[in-house]
């Protein structure tokens, strides 16, 4: 039985996605996939962060930080960047840094 491909990818989701529990609302989105990796807010108003996991999860996870976001957040657009192929993962689980 061959394992699925894991992917890894850096993400930036721009609007309104400070202080709308949008951090802990994408670890929680994360866990419930399976994906691992981290988020935080910027600097500049936005929430930036890594994915890691299977291929089809990884494509559910960046669905869920385009078009849903936590209930009070506005997202106008996400950003991906680096996706590459990895042997194995870099996180134990998917955090909120700070």
């Amino acid at each position: 039985m061959a394992s699925q491909r894991l992917l890894a990818v850096d993400f930036e989701v721009f609007g309104r996605v400070q202080g709308v529990f949008f951090r802990k609302y994408t670890q929680d989105e994360g866990k419930k996939l399976g994906v691992r990796g981290w988020c935080m807010n910027t600097h500049h108003g936005t929430v930036a962060g890594q994915l890691e996991g299977p291929q089809d999860k990884v494509i559910m996870m960046k669905e869920w930080l385009q078009k849903t976001g936590s209930p009070s957040s506005r997202i106008d657009k996400a950003e991906f960047k680096n996706e590459k192929e990895i042997e194995d993962y870099s996180f134990k689980s998917f955090s909120v840094r700070h």
